[in-house]
């Protein structure tokens, strides 16, 4: 489990993120949804760490995350796989060695068993034979079942998505969110999509976040999502096509 609690976040004069606590459940797809400018990748980047929270805390299952010194913050970073919005696989290495990255840099294992790990989590994702080919080869939704496969190449307690789908034709979004699903459950992993396609909300979330001018709005699941009576939240649902053309949101209180 990860505790957000009371997290505030400033750059300059601008509060971004006002005081939010949330709490995301392993063994589940936790998401933070939100319109642009909002906070929510703030507020992914400081749960991971990229930036510091101005006062409040993170605590990864009961550990402090925020008042670790570097050291122990990198023991944390073990446990932790990210999949960047645009892949962010490495141009100069081919797909074996951009899975192999993680390996390198936090594990002393020999070659045979970092081959072994790579190899299977390639395989995870249906990727085996690809291993040798260079990202510029790669599809977009290849590249990001590549970056998938290296975040889960430590076998990561905890499993971060910022906008995985960017980018993506539906029919490789629904590949995408189906293999990020099936790794939570798996892998039992505490899992926090940032994301702003209500496919991916109706198809996988289960614990959502709703962050609106850095606060946190709402929060529940998929179910009092779709029944909720919340004005802020029901208005950004009904801007999204995939809303208005499901007719998802149908308790109008039938006036």
């Amino acid at each position: 489990m990860i505790n957000v609690i009371s997290i505030s976040k400033s750059f300059g004069e601008t509060e971004v993120l006002k005081n939010i606590s949330v709490d995301f459940q392993p063994g589940h797809v936790n998401l933070i949804i939100g319109q642009s400018g909002s906070g929510k990748t703030v507020l992914l980047k400081t749960i991971v760490g990229l930036f510091s929270p101005d006062s409040g805390s993170v605590k990864y299952d009961g550990r402090d995350f925020t008042k670790m010194n570097t050291h122990q913050k990198g023991e944390i970073r073990k446990e932790i796989g990210m999949l960047f919005q645009g892949g962010a696989l490495f141009d100069w290495a081919n797909v074996e060695q951009n899975v192999q990255f993680p390996l390198d840099f936090f594990t002393k294992m020999t070659y045979k068993e970092k081959h072994e790990r790579v190899m299977f989590c390639l395989e995870r994702v249906k990727l085996g034979r690809e291993s040798k080919l260079m990202p510029g080869e790669l599809s977009g939704g290849m590249k990001k079942r590549v970056a998938i496969a290296r975040a889960i190449a430590l076998n990561p307690k905890y499993l971060f998505c910022d906008e995985p789908n960017s980018g993506l034709d539906p029919k490789t979004s629904k590949i995408i969110d189906t293999l990020i699903y099936d790794i939570t459950k798996e892998y039992n992993m505490t899992t926090i999509v940032n994301t702003h396609d209500m496919n991916t909300v109706f198809a996988i979330g289960e614990k959502i976040a709703f962050i609106k001018k850095g606060t946190l709005w709402w929060s529940g699941d998929k179910e009092s999502l779709i029944n909720t009576d919340n004005p802020e939240l029901r208005e950004y649902l009904l801007a999204s096509d995939v809303v208005k053309n499901a007719n998802i949101l149908q308790n109008e209180h039938n006036s």
